[in-house]
């Protein structure tokens, strides 16, 4: 598909709101964490684990996805992901305790793999190379404003109803994105299903992929990137509410700042043409370390500032790295697209999870800080791989 043909937009779109349902089901949880923490008397890093539970059952998830899609289609995959995972969301305002809101998001999180597993395959196997970045872009943009109004539906509504109503609206919203999505992605053109299934042999591919350090470095720093922006986001919540004493309903207007992910993962493929793969993945990781300074300061609007400049940084990071993956990449994609996606989602999971005992311990500054130095490290990682390609 060449990029002005009626295929080609289709497919951007359908991948645009496939990004929309999806993470606005996949985060509905993280603005609500105070109120959650309220609601069932549970603490900030209990309350973490619906965010949690929910990227660690679609980490674990994303690889047999990507298996299963070698037989039966990326696009029905994608699809089965997308309906299945929002319409277990309309089941989540009905949980009587912490407990089980967690259950079921880890469960939504399992049915949600599906779609980051296939979608930039899909997109890599159908579309003309040179057009591969912007509908890359596009697609990762889906995924930051579906995060957006994932937080903003909810919270919003906080001010007029209770946080199960509010739920509620929001995974209505995400299912009726999944039902646009089956009804727009055109059908595959360039996929041939394997016959018979072995898992083995996809396993054994990830292994020579894991043997090749600049693939195995872009996961490490999937890996540190999400977890430190998912640790920021996740007791955003608690430090607006419980220093800044804002109400609940006003904290969600905060990732507004969103929207500047939504643009700079737009303008990646723009960034790399001009300035080269690498030194878009260092600048991105070096200013998200800068928006967590600024957003150490005991101040509002300093904190703002920081979560903006944190913000576009990791998208545009991200959305660069994912697609230097499949240009590395030069056989067997799906799996080393599912390993990227395999650590994004295991390092939300498991450094959120920690990065909870880290907010309890420390002061604000001090847990901004913890997590600057580890995005120091993905800085040196993503040197260390830029330098091996030029060489």
């Amino acid at each position: 598909m060449k990029k002005g043909s009626p295929e080609y937009r289709r497919a951007t779109i359908a991948m645009l709101l496939a990004g929309l349902g999806i993470f606005n089901a996949l985060y509905a949880t993280q603005a609500l964490l105070p109120t959650l923490a309220e609601a069932f008397d549970a603490s900030p890093s209990t309350t973490a684990l619906t965010v949690s539970a929910a990227t660690g059952g679609l980490a674990l998830c994303v690889v047999p996805a990507s298996i299963l899609s070698e037989k039966y289609g990326r696009g029905r995959v994608l699809i089965v992901s997308a309906l299945v995972a929002t319409g277990i969301g309309l089941l989540l305002p009905l949980a009587q305790s912490m407990e089980q809101l967690v259950l079921l998001r880890a469960l939504q999180g399992v049915a949600i793999a599906g779609t980051p597993a296939v979608a930039m395959t899909w997109l890599s196997e159908e579309l003309d190379a040179k057009d591969l970045p912007g509908a890359m872009g596009l697609y990762i943009a889906g995924n930051t404003i579906g995060g957006l109004t994932g937080r903003l539906i909810p919270t919003g509504l906080l001010a007029v109803t209770s946080w199960r109503w509010a739920l509620a609206a929001s995974s209505v919203t995400a299912l009726a994105l999944a039902i646009a999505t089956a009804i727009l992605l055109p059908a595959q053109r360039n996929f041939t299903p394997k016959a018979k299934l072995r898992p083995g042999n996809e396993f054994r591919a990830m292994v020579r992929h894991a043997r090749n350090p600049r693939i195995l470095a872009l996961c490490a720093t999937a890996f540190i990137g999400m977890g430190v922006f998912v640790s920021l986001y996740n007791y955003l919540g608690f430090r607006a509410i419980d220093y800044f004493g804002l109400p609940p309903s006003l904290v969600g207007l905060a990732f507004l700042l969103y929207l500047s992910g939504t643009w700079s993962a737009s303008r990646a493929g723009a960034l790399v043409s001009k300035y080269g793969r690498g030194h878009v993945v260092i600048g991105g990781a070096s200013l998200m370390v800068v928006g967590l300074i600024l957003a150490a300061i005991p101040n509002l609007v300093a904190l703002l500032a920081g979560l903006l400049v944190f913000t576009a940084s990791f998208f545009a990071m991200h959305s660069t790295a994912s697609a230097w993956v499949g240009i590395i990449a030069e056989r067997d994609r799906a799996e080393a697209s599912s390993m990227y996606v395999f650590w994004y989602y295991m390092g939300s999971s498991m450094v959120g999870a920690a990065s909870g005992w880290v907010y309890e311990l420390l002061p604000w500054a001090g847990f901004t800080m913890v997590l600057a130095c580890l995005v120091v490290v993905l800085v040196l990682i993503t040197a260390a791989v830029a330098r091996n390609t030029r060489r």
